[in-house]
């Protein structure tokens, strides 16, 4: 069992044995169980405090999160309400409240959760930066700039360690993102001890490869790796393990996922050490994080070290920033070489993109337009990116095209809370009639994919592009139109159409972006060439070639692991 040098834990436990009755050492060894990953035992802990001390503020909080942490989302709300109620000017009770009523589906209430933690405590970047990051996915661009301001200081200050998946959404540099990363990631280098190195396999072993997710189910990890996985299967010298974190979602990605598998690993809800210790016993040798910073997954775990080669790929479109990840699984054109200095992993280039996808996913025919709420006529302009993804930026030169394609729609996913009437609002202070923009709730997938099929262009959003999305669109037959930046978040559209053949769907800038768009919805002999080119192109280029894919990544995960059996050190290499 791995811990840090003083070992908390048990320092918490020798705490309450001393002090049994003193209910802030029970919240104390509550708080530490909770950081190890055990709900369970933080519940017990806390529940111990409580019986102590009735209404305790801070156990109250604790029980909030130890049951948030087992998806009791109501319960946690109930509990951490009463915390605030009791402890009105807390600032990190506040900000937990905010984190469960996101998952219990009160945006709004959320955003006046995070809006009320950062009043409490202005100064403090981190609670600046969780407001920032929710109020991206309100469309609420109220203090926007200021807020971003004052999160990218203190990222380039060093004074706070922000999220760094939330950080992909601001106008920051390469370098800006790893500083973020390695703020986050150094904290946890210092304080977990990883494991002894395991023996090493013999040269000719299979390799033992394991996938670590809080997505193999209906979810976007899910549905990009299934059909590579699928195919990875079959390719000699790779014995697949997928490590679940998340429950069964009952999903036929999820039944497809546990076949595909050699062999399947439910470790969800168990304690970080008790997660590493069942990669270590399984014999893992190469691991990928599916998840990186991306939210629900388990750095802690990967900080341990349970394999002796670890790898960032696909979930998390930036670099992990953190010592204990070894190599980025990437592609040319989404990680160029300008790019590999700002990566703290071995940059790893496939010979086609990096990014996989459903080749067995359905495509339904679609619904009548008016069943969409879409006109009987008019270009379909979509963008299906989370909320979180849009800004005045994005959103302002997809509406520009609107201005310039006569009796053309944005067909956008609609967010939560007010989202859609914010950016209606939105709409209108830039002369556009706010019924132009066109809401899907979101669908059952393959409803979703046949929706899809109405869309005539995809308008792509800066500095997080679409990606599943993306990869969605082009199999539904939609072109996607993006203007690739300097970050790996903002170039994964442009690999795509670049895999693709469709460089010129690549602009330079915006106003490039918005002069295609136009040019395209203004000419629908173009718009149609366009996609019955694209149509023979899915057909025909590697981009949608999974056994293809499950071969190269076969090459690269077998010479990862000849490497390390070879005692050398991580280093970058192109296998195109």
């Amino acid at each position: 069992m791995m811990a840090s040098g003083r070992n908390p834990l048990e320092a918490a436990r020798q705490l309450v044995e001393r002090e049994p009755h003193n209910p802030f050492a029970w919240i104390m060894l509550a708080e530490t169980a909770l950081d190890a990953g055990d709900a369970v035992a933080g519940e017990a802990a806390v529940q111990r405090a409580l019986a102590l001390s009735p209404g305790h503020p801070e156990a109250l909080a604790r029980l909030g999160r130890a049951q948030w942490m087992q998806r009791r989302f109501d319960e946690a709300a109930r509990s951490l309400r009463a915390a605030a109620a009791a402890a009105p000017s807390h600032a990190g009770i506040a900000l937990w409240l905010g984190h469960v009523l996101e998952d219990t589906g009160e945006a709004e209430a959320a955003a006046e959760a995070y809006a009320r933690a950062h009043a409490l405590a202005p100064l403090h970047p981190q609670l600046a930066a969780y407001r920032l990051a929710w109020q991206r996915k309100l469309c609420d661009w109220s203090d926007l700039d200021a807020l971003s301001a004052q999160v990218r200081a203190a990222v380039h200050a060093g004074t706070a360690a922000v999220e760094p998946f939330a950080f992909l959404s601001e106008d920051g540099g390469p370098e800006e993102q790893l500083r973020c990363a390695r703020l986050r990631a150094e904290p946890l280098a210092r304080s977990i001890v990883p494991f002894p190195p395991g023996p090493t396999a013999a040269s000719e072993a299979p390799v033992r490869l394991g996938l670590l997710s809080n997505g193999f189910g209906a979810h976007p990890t899910g549905l990009l790796t299934v059909a590579m996985l699928e195919s990875l299967r079959t390719v000699p010298g790779v014995e697949t393990h997928l490590f679940a974190l998340n429950p069964d979602d009952g999903s036929s990605v999820r039944a497809r996922l546990q076949v595909a598998a050699r062999q399947w690993h439910d470790v969800g809800g168990l304690a970080h050490a008790r997660v590493a210790s069942r990669i270590r016993a399984a014999g893992i040798e190469v691991l990928v994080d599916l998840r990186g910073w991306g939210g629900g997954g388990m750095p802690e775990v990967m900080a341990m070290r349970p394999a002796p080669v670890q790898v960032n790929w696909l979930a998390y479109p930036g670099t992990s920033g953190a010592s204990w990840i070894d190599y980025v699984i990437a592609d040319r054109f989404v990680l160029p070489d300008a790019l590999a200095p700002h990566f703290s992993e071995q940059v790893l280039r496939l010979p086609r993109c990096f990014q996989p996808s459903d080749t067995h996913r359905p495509l339904p025919p679609p619904p009548p337009r008016e069943a969409c709420d879409l006109p009987p006529r008019g270009v379909v302009f979509c963008c299906f990116n989370n909320s979180y993804k849009l800004n005045p930026r994005s959103v302002g030169r997809a509406l520009a095209v609107l201005q310039r394609v006569p009796g053309s729609v944005l067909w956008l996913l609609s967010g939560p809370g007010r989202a859609d009437e914010r950016l209606r609002a939105f709409a209108a202070t830039r002369g556009v009639a706010p019924e132009r923009l066109v809401f899907m709730r979101k669908q059952p997938h393959p409803d979703y994919l046949a929706r899809l099929r109405h869309a005539d262009l995809f308008l792509d959003t800066h500095p997080y592009n679409a990606h599943t999305t993306a990869s969605d669109a082009l199999w539904a037959g939609c072109p996607v139109l993006t203007c690739p930046g300097d970050t790996f978040a903002a170039r994964v559209a442009g690999s795509l159409n670049h895999h693709l053949g469709l460089s010129s769907l690549n602009t330079a800038d915006d106003a490039a972006f918005i002069e295609s768009a136009v040019e395209l919805g203004n000419a629908p002999e173009r718009l149609a060439a366009l996609k019955a080119s694209l149509g023979e192109r899915r057909r025909t280029s590697g981009l949608f070639d999974m056994p293809g894919f499950a071969a190269d990544f076969g090459v690269a995960v077998r010479w990862m692991a000849h490497r390390h059996r070879q005692g050398l050190p991580p280093t970058a290499h192109d296998f195109g």
